[in-house]
């Protein structure tokens, strides 16, 4: 039991709802805040009771810490979850709430703060020995002297933001002679996007691979890693496919991972959910990478190899409550795959697609999950992340799990806007993938638009099997007609 009795949700479409599933089992009611162009959305009409902040945009809106924080004492909240987005990493919004005297379910805001900085998160870290990439302790102010460093690291490098994330104010340096260039537009986009154009520089690692770690600390100083998640298949330095746990690693480098997350989220005093993220080498060395302080997107394959409810354990700890188990409680249980199913274009760069699902019907089955906040008829507004869907498959083995999301992709029927399920599809039958033997440049080195006209070698093998079982029968039929009836929901939505 916990003496929280009423959440605010400080967020939108699934996340919000995935927190209110989780609230009303645990017998909390829910407050859902919503702009005008969510008027009608599911997690509107799933809280208990919801509260409009304003216009559309979501500086208007969301991003309005006023409103929030009124609409939570308006219902006489006692607690604010910010799900993911929005205001989920901002300092000043968790150290508001902690000052008027209300819950914040995420970690502190000297956490928050900490690690929203880079060079200052590398700081901390590194006096608990955990491994960092070559590079810059302090930002670049100097040019020249910035390219003796550069030139002493060895090209290629990769200048970064000190603030944010998301890829913004990210370049990579292949040669000296393109680093004041590539510097002024890091500097220039990190100033845009954050407000501070501080970059740092580090050794660009070849061939990476992008795994986290899930961290839960408790109020009590208790501090458990909950395994880890390979989320190398990215767009633009954004995930989109993830998958737990990582079939690279060994028990050894699992076990030695895990001690370093465990190691970042004590440096900075954390609790709640959190994720370490790592960057492994082509020879499985490990370096951290940064540390996001709030639940992620990818939190349901966790959930499905562990059976632990995060969101539950968040509101626990925020309540003041002990981690109740520690680290030789837990297993990995089987395998889990997450596939987002975004309103994007993947033949056209993934450039977002809006319009209104004129068809969505969701997969089924055993191991098949749907986090979703849509439903057929609405619109996909256009002032938020055009993410629809997350779709989660469980299964004994990796395998199994690759084979239950290729049956879930097509049986996924979205019409009206094109989405990522065709490219995500395409993964699932890709020999790299399939192997393990892939990288975050996955798209870069595999991916073309072609790819989503090819029936895949699975969908072929059954076309080629049905085949031959009506001609065997003596039934005759149309080769399209086969192809049809075998194929994707989503290709069928392409004809």
């Amino acid at each position: 039991m916990t003496n929280i009795k009423k959440i605010l949700v400080a967020n939108r479409g699934e996340i919000a709802i995935r927190v209110m599933r989780t609230a009303r089992e645990m017998g909390i009611n829910t407050v859902a805040i919503f702009s005008e162009a969510d008027r009608n959305a599911l997690h509107v009409r799933y809280a208990d009771e919801a509260v409009l902040v304003g216009p559309p945009p979501s500086n208007e809106s969301y991003l309005r810490m006023d409103k929030v924080i009124q609409a939570a004492k308006l219902t006489g909240a006692d607690a604010i979850h910010p799900g993911y987005g929005f205001l989920s990493e901002n300092e000043e919004f968790a150290r508001l709430v902690e000052h008027e005297g209300l819950i914040f379910i995420g970690p502190s805001s000297e956490s928050i703060k900490l690690m929203g900085n880079k060079l200052a998160a590398k700081a901390a870290v590194s006096k608990f020995n955990v491994p960092l990439v070559p590079g810059t302790s302090e930002p670049i102010e100097n040019v020249n002297e910035a390219k003796i460093i550069a030139s002493e690291i060895g090209y290629p490098i990769l200048i970064k933001a000190s603030a944010g994330g998301g890829g913004k104010g990210m370049r990579i340096v292949q040669q000296e002679a393109d680093f004041e260039e590539q510097m002024d537009r890091a500097t220039s986009e990190a100033r845009s996007a954050f407000g501070d154009g501080s970059v740092f520089i580090e050794k660009y690692i070849t061939k990476p691979r992008h795994i986290e770690f899930q961290v839960l600390g408790d109020k009590h100083g208790n501090v458990v890693h909950v395994f880890d998640r390979e989320c190398s298949i990215q767009r633009r330095h954004q995930k989109v496919i993830e998958e737990a746990p990582s079939c690279i690693l060994t028990p050894e480098k699992r076990v030695a991972m895990g001690e370093a997350a465990v190691n970042v989220a004590k440096s900075c005093g954390y609790y709640s959910a959190g994720t370490v993220e790592f960057i492994l080498d082509d020879q499985l060395n490990f370096y951290f990478l940064e540390m996001n302080t709030r639940l992620q997107v990818e939190h349901p394959v966790t959930e499905e190899i562990t059976g632990l409810d995060l969101v539950q354990l968040q509101i626990l700890i925020a309540a003041g409550d002990e981690i109740p188990f520690n680290q030789k409680d837990l297993k990995i249980n089987g395998h889990a795959i997450e596939v987002r199913v975004y309103a994007e274009d993947p033949a056209n760069n993934f450039l977002p697609d809006i319009g209104t699902l004129r068809t969505y019907m969701r997969p089924q089955g055993l191991g098949i999950r749907v986090d979703d906040g849509f439903e057929q008829g609405m619109e996909i507004p256009f002032y938020y992340d055009p993410m629809i869907a997350k779709l989660i498959t469980h299964a004994q083995n990796r395998e199994a799990a690759i084979a239950k999301m290729i049956r879930a992709i097509q049986e996924y029927e979205i019409t009206g806007i094109q989405t990522t399920l065709g490219f995500c599809e395409f993964v699932m039958h890709h020999d790299a993938f399939i192997s393990g033997n892939f990288d975050t440049r996955f798209v870069e080195n595999y991916f073309t638009p072609g790819a989503l006209q090819q029936i895949p070698s699975a969908e072929e093998e059954k076309i080629a099997a049905a085949l031959a079982s009506l001609l065997a029968n003596g039934t005759k039929t149309n080769d399209n007609e086969l192809a049809i009836r075998a194929g994707s929901k989503w290709k069928k939505a392409r004809l």
